[in-house]
């Protein structure tokens, strides 16, 4: 199973555009080689060299494993794709976008693939998704990119 971004390579440079500095907009993901016999996709995107801790920018489940990705700008709400996103370390049930206070940050976007849909509301944090997830995952991937900002 693979992820991959049109905006950015893989260790590359994520587009201003995708951060707190431009629109905001969530980027395109492509995905390929899902398993037979998923059910459901779930993404979290974070950043691990936040000050205070990891940083989440994005859950989003119950993504199609039969579509090819998620086009650029979710909104809220996931479009009516049937896909649920969950509260981001902001509070905020969509994408918000890198917003380093300062250097170059890391940012890992994780597809995980599932054996069932999961019973989340949307809203729901980081640790209620895992736990959802545990023991249903098929496979992994990751795609990692960097954005910096000088203030």
């Amino acid at each position: 199973m693979k992820i991959s971004s049109p905006a950015f390579e893989d260790g590359g440079e994520i587009p201003r555009g995708h951060s707190c500095d431009g629109e905001d907009t969530s980027p395109a993901l492509h995905w390929t080689g899902i398993p037979d016999g998923v059910e459901s996709l779930a993404l979290i995107a974070d950043d691990p060299d936040a000050p205070a801790g990891t940083w989440v920018h994005w859950l989003i489940w119950n993504l199609d494993p039969a579509a090819p990705g998620l086009p650029v700008g979710v909104g809220p709400g996931a479009s009516g794709s049937g896909a649920v996103q969950g509260a981001n370390s902001w509070g905020n049930a969509r994408w918000q976008g890198p917003c380093p206070p300062g250097g170059t940050h890391r940012y890992f976007f994780r597809l995980y693939a599932l054996d069932r849909t999961l019973d989340l509301a949307e809203g729901a944090a980081r640790a209620e998704l895992e736990r959802a997830m545990e023991g249903h995952v098929v496979a992994t991937a990751e795609l990692m990119g960097h954005y910096g900002r000088n203030r």
